[in-house]
């Protein structure tokens, strides 16, 4: 029996087969949801624009389970997978995405900004490089706090953030800080519509990591099981006090950049070659060729994920959105602040 060490169980051993399954079912929701919600933007029900992952689930879910209960997350537009399986609830990427009331944004943000910092799930300002220093800065602080042991904080980017000044800045940080810090770059091979070619001169990004003393970790971002130990090893040297690890991922984008791109731009012989493997239904061969999953059962499996996310859609187009005319539009966490007139 191949065994392995995963992030929530670190300490007991969990074998392969159930990390593997549930890993899986994580990565068939999220891609479920992303086309459910793709469908909702060509209907015109979503305002905004809609970034799908499709491509980036097995990287992404491979965060969601390599961290604990107290850990960081700072997600990206394309991390849904991993959003998921760190625990944000389904209803609340439908309520932000549709401008409902009830969501945690309550319908006043772009709909990917969305975020539990009290449960260390952070709402993203912007992809390019800044949630690094971010999660930098919620470490530092716990450790002020006498509460960094056993912490670790991941930060997702695209390999297009590695450009800017940001993300230079902040790793230099974490390394000087010696800060556990996990930087997972999907290297998704197009910055929008700009290629890796026109980013980066150096052979692979985990030569950046060198420069700033910083662990490095390359994966195959097709391969699920390849994602988790990689990931799950990088979370476990952070936590072990080990520095900063940087961890980068080949893969292809599936998709446009958003909705609104065909992705017409995109080399068609990537598309072709290993890189351009859709890393669910890999995982899904890999499932049938272990015996770990019929035919039939990866059909029950999706027709779940599908009854949850229906559910969750007609939840929430029952919910009323915000009220212009009768809404406090005072920041939600600093309303007890706000100035108030005096009595005359």
């Amino acid at each position: 029996m191949v065994e392995m060490v995963v992030g929530k169980e670190q300490g007991t051993t969990a074998t392969l087969r159930e990390t593997y399954v549930r890993a899986y079912r994580w990565m068939l929701l999220a891609r479920v949801l992303d086309e459910k919600f793709a469908s909702l933007y060509r209907a015109g029900k979503i305002h905004g624009g809609v970034f799908l992952g499709k491509g980036q689930e097995a990287l992404s879910v491979s965060i969601g389970l390599s961290l604990q209960p107290g850990d960081v997350f700072a997600p990206l537009i394309r991390d849904l997978a991993g959003r998921l399986a760190f625990g944000e609830p389904i209803l609340d990427g439908v309520r932000n995405y549709l401008g409902s009331a009830k969501g945690p944004m309550r319908g006043r943000d772009g709909n990917v900004h969305r975020g539990r910092p009290r449960e260390g799930l952070l709402p993203m300002i912007s992809h390019l490089g800044s949630m690094i220093a971010v999660v930098n800065g919620v470490l530092l602080a716990r450790r002020f706090q006498g509460q960094l042991a056993g912490t670790v904080g991941v930060s997702s980017l695209g390999e297009g953030g590695t450009s800017t000044g940001a993300f230079h800045e902040a790793l230099n940080q974490a390394a000087v800080e010696k800060l556990p810090l996990v930087m997972v770059i999907a290297n998704n091979q197009y910055a929008y519509s700009t290629p890796s070619s026109r980013q980066f001169a150096c052979e692979s990004l985990s030569q950046k990591a060198a420069g700033y003393g910083v662990d490095s970790h390359a994966v195959d971002g097709t391969d699920l099981g390849a994602c988790l130990r990689v990931v799950g090893e990088a979370v476990r040297r952070a936590r072990e006090g080990r520095g900063p690890q940087l961890v980068v991922a080949k893969l292809l984008r599936l998709c446009g950049h958003g909705e609104h791109d065909d992705a017409s731009y995109v080399d068609p012989k990537l598309r072709q070659s290993p890189v351009g493997r859709d890393c669910l239904l890999v995982a899904e061969d890999f499932l049938r060729e272990q015996n770990w999953a019929s035919s039939t059962e990866l059909t029950a499996w999706r027709a779940e994920a599908g009854h949850e996310v229906e559910e969750a859609v007609a939840t929430v187009q029952r919910e009323p959105a915000p009220d212009p005319f009768h809404e406090d539009w005072c920041a939600l966490e600093s309303q007890h602040l706000r100035e108030t007139p005096k009595e005359q």
